[in-house]
């Protein structure tokens, strides 16, 4: 989830303009590079209004929008003052490269879901956008991505620090990111890139849903002063002691709560259900972007290529058999989205019974991540019939040359 987290916020961090772009393209270029996602977002909007059907027009609005929500999510998380190296390492949806704000305005359960509900708003605005987008369109758009600058403390100033390659190198310290490196490549995004990024709005949108779908209030009363800096709770003695304090079993007894408190009944169901339906999503989207890669006969700065084109990103090579075991993991993740295949159950060695993944999504039950490691949680799931087997998964990590979680979170 991590990974994923990471990508969706510096989404196209490594891209630099290349030539040939008419000033069409390159209408929010400018805007971006200032820090001025709104402005950039008018714009769009106002050229749009003459040419609504126009697919570079349309992939530059969803481009707006999705980095517009972005950085509104993390000023709402820095005006509550998110200590984002604690969440981070949590919640992936809580991690920003941004200090902690010395006077943070009181938070609360609910504010926490509601910034999360309209993240969630500006994803499905994007994924809307995207798919006005045909597969048969010849869009081609560049834009100096590296460059960008984001107000993620909403102070007004999107400053060099703020800029998406240097978010991507604080978030990544070994990267090696510089501006002169992001200056150097370059991508143009395409029909498959447009189907890659409608994709990945649903992989962001599975986790939020999933998150919805339970009551977290007793885990914020017990445990969000570890995160946000005035958080309300009914335990003000719980907020941390003045800097300088030497209370580190204080921490600890902390997130042993944390873990234990992880016990959550589900508050709304139909957010499971969205969640499972966003998942299935990602797989057909990410189909129908490789049936477009595959079908190029350009190479034209590819921000994902196929095995006979030269990728922008470094060592971002796809052979062939990347492709295949690619499909093969696609057929094999919507059998298990559809109840056909089941997951191993590690607590039976006679490999009977399986975990019905699907039942788990369209009828969730408490939320008990103890219980769930144990396996007495997964009971309810379990069904005789076809489990995915270890070996397949084995033979898919080769494949990707032992790093398919990586490959995966790159390639959605």
């Amino acid at each position: 989830m991590e990974k994923a987290f990471r990508i969706s916020l510096t989404i196209l961090v490594w891209m630099s303009l290349v030539g040939g772009a008419t000033c069409q393209e390159r209408l929010i270029e400018s805007f971006l590079e200032k820090g001025q996602i709104a402005a950039a977002r008018d714009a769009v909007t106002e050229a749009l209004a003459t040419n609504p059907k126009d697919d570079t027009l349309l992939l530059q609005l969803a481009l707006t929008q999705f980095l517009g929500s972005v950085e509104s999510f993390s000023q709402t998380m820095y005006s509550f003052g998110l200590d984002s190296s604690a969440a981070g390492s949590v919640v992936p949806f809580l991690r920003f490269p941004v200090k902690r704000n010395p006077n943070p305005r009181p938070s609360t359960n609910a504010s926490i879901r509601l910034a999360l509900t309209n993240l969630l708003g500006g994803l499905a605005e994007t994924g809307t956008t995207l798919a006005m987008i045909d597969d048969t369109s010849t869009v081609k758009v560049p834009v100096r991505i590296g460059l960008i600058r984001l107000d993620l403390n909403g102070d007004g100033m999107a400053t060099p620090e703020e800029t998406l390659w240097s978010v991507y190198s604080e978030l990544n310290p070994s990267s090696g990111w510089s501006e002169e490196r992001a200056r150097q490549l370059g991508a143009r995004f395409d029909a498959a890139d447009v189907r890659w990024l409608e994709g990945y709005t649903h992989v962001l949108s599975a986790m939020i849903e999933t998150v919805l779908t339970y009551d977290t209030q007793r885990l914020w009363n017990h445990t969000a002063h570890l995160f946000f800096g005035d958080a309300q709770t009914p335990y003000p003695f719980l907020k941390p002691t003045p800097e300088g304090s030497q209370w580190e079993m204080r921490d600890f007894v902390d997130y042993i709560a944390l873990v234990h408190l992880i016990d959550l009944p589900v508050l709304d169901a139909d957010h499971a259900l969205l969640a499972l339906g966003h998942m299935q999503q990602v797989t057909t989207l990410s189909r129908r972007s490789w049936k477009l890669i595959l079908a190029e006969t350009d190479d034209d700065y590819e921000w994902i290529p196929s095995p006979t084109q030269k990728g922008v990103l470094p060592n971002s090579t796809i052979t062939q058999d990347m492709v295949t075991a690619w499909q093969l993991f696609l057929d094999e993740t919507d059998s298990i989205l559809a109840g056909k295949t089941l997951v191993p159950f590690w607590r039976e060695d006679d490999d009977q019974r399986g975990v019905n993944v699907r039942r788990a999504f369209t009828e969730p039950s408490r939320l008990d991540l103890v219980l769930w490691v144990q396996g007495t949680a997964a009971v309810p799931y379990l069904e005789q019939g076809t489990i995915t087997s270890a070996d397949f998964w084995e033979r898919l990590n080769e494949a990707f040359q032992g790093n398919f979680l990586g490959y995966a979170a790159w390639l959605n």
